[in-house]
């Protein structure tokens, strides 16, 4: 038999803990890039969500048996919109869900449509409204608005990922009023 000495025995445990320091460093480097990408994604999938979902409220403002008879639009801020829909139908705005709502909270996009301001995502930087005429030109009339452009910038909501919430991402949409 080998008889393994004092110096041989040190070398390998050197050696040993090298190779087990740079796999946990390439582990460690492979869990952040993991995270980076998966907050990135989560970020970007909330935020299209959010704008989806506002969309389908503009789209739809003004609904009712008698669209003319009220304003689709009731504030047209840069940074909120008040949208009415006459769903029973009896010609006043007025019912539950027939004022919906969307603003900027700090740092939460909010939808409030008679049941108090729910929150629909978080992380969100930046809330802009632009409101167009027939013509495309930008204008403040809210019986003129015809389509929105909206545009909303958000990032990471949460701390797992320093590099993803320093790159907000940005998505926008032009939409159409269908009854104006």
């Amino acid at each position: 038999m080998a008889v393994v000495n004092l110096a041989e025995l040190l070398v390998s445990l050197v050696v040993s803990g090298f190779l087990l320091g740079s796999l946990v460093s390439t582990l460690d480097q492979g869990q952040r890039v993991y995270a980076t990408g998966n907050a990135r994604v989560e970020m970007i999938q909330n935020a299209r969500v959010a704008l989806n979902r506002m969309a389908t409220d503009v789209r739809q403002a003004g609904r009712g048996p008698t669209p003319d008879s009220f304003p689709a639009i009731s504030v047209a801020e840069p940074s909120r919109i008040v949208l009415q829909h006459d769903l029973d139908g009896n010609g006043v705005i007025a019912g539950a869900g027939e004022t919906i709502t969307w603003r900027l909270a700090g740092t939460i996009l909010r939808r409030d449509a008679g049941g108090g301001a729910q929150p629909i995502i978080n992380g969100v930087q930046d809330l802009t409204f632009t409101y167009l005429d027939g013509t495309g030109a930008v204008t403040t009339r809210l019986d003129a608005i015809r389509t929105i452009v909206i545009r909303l910038t958000a990032t990471a909501d949460h701390g797992s990922s320093a590099l993803a919430a320093a790159a907000p991402q940005t998505v926008t949409t032009q939409v159409r009023l269908r009854n104006r």
